[in-house]
């Protein structure tokens, strides 16, 4: 039976570059006050200028029932299962509601094949994965080879990144483990990853350039322990030229290009702007 691979927008997965893996985006949204907006329909221009100029930090809120049912809906009455693979249900109710539309699904279609991954991630760190299931999909394997896949390379990356400033992580309660850090911010530079599916604490250094040196230091070190690197993106923020900056410093330490994605507003509001970070995959397991 084909796969249908569905994620949603906070995967950061290029619109174009989904379309051409036969990827379903199903959008998160973002909120001002009474005025909500899906995600995908937002530019990110626009969305940093407005939070900038807006007192209270907006909120984001999960895909809607609708959207999420009409994704897994026409996969099934094309006779196709589905892999969904989600942000961090540790972040967010998404995997939850795929859950239940799952569900329902599955009492309205007798033998529907629906399979709900939790990439313990967001950004590309979920965008890998849910990568590697369709191009397993596009290769013709079946849906436990899809998810396997996925799984496969949750193992295998790692996601590094460091914000201006942890406020807007505290006040949207997305800070885990990283609160250890916020009884001497003055002091430090905080780098944080994503483990266990919640922001964890990484490093700290003194300085925003040592915070980029020390990720990089820990790309090479992942490189030489893991096999080597067969996928590495730069993120960034609202701070395009600094996500430039770190992708001339990483292209030469590596054999794969390295692509630079911007992070848009659900992730964006919960991190900040002027955050940076690295996403890269390990040709073996880093845990």
């Amino acid at each position: 039976m084909p796969v249908r691979v569905v994620t949603d927008s906070t995967s950061y997965i290029r619109p174009e570059h989904a379309e051409e893996l036969g990827i379903t985006l199903v959008s998160l949204g973002v909120v001002f006050g009474d005025e909500s907006f899906r995600e995908l329909d937002v530019k990110d221009d626009w969305f940093y200028e407005r939070m900038a100029a807006t007192p209270k930090i907006p909120t984001s809120s999960q895909p809607s029932p609708g959207e999420m049912r009409a994704a897994f809906e026409s996969a099934l009455k094309a006779g196709e299962s589905v892999v969904g693979v989600f942000i961090s249900s540790e972040m967010s109710g998404t995997l939850a509601s795929a859950e239940l539309v799952a569900a329902d699904l599955r009492s309205e279609y007798p033998g529907a094949d629906i399979r709900i991954v939790d990439s313990r991630s967001n950004s590309m760190q979920l965008g890998l994965a849910v990568i590697s299931a369709a191009t397993t999909a596009n290769a013709g394997d079946d849906a436990d080879a899809c998810v396997k896949a996925a799984e496969d390379t949750i193992a295998r990356t790692r996601f590094l990144f460091t914000p201006l400033t942890l406020d807007y992580l505290r006040k949207g309660g997305r800070i885990g483990g990283a609160s250890a850090f916020l009884g001497s911010l003055l002091q430090i530079r905080p780098i944080l990853t994503v483990e266990d599916g919640l922001t964890q604490a990484f490093d700290k250094v003194r300085t925003r350039t040592r915070a980029i040196e020390r990720m990089i230091e820990k790309l090479s070190e992942d490189t030489n322990s893991g096999g080597g690197v067969t996928d590495v993106y730069v993120h960034h923020i609202n701070a395009k030229e600094l996500g430039e900056h770190l992708v001339s410093l990483v292209e030469p330490l590596v054999d794969c290009p390295v692509g630079l994605s911007p992070i848009g507003p659900v992730i964006g509001l919960h991190v900040g702007p002027g955050t940076v970070a690295l996403v890269y995959r390990t040709h073996d397991p880093l845990r």
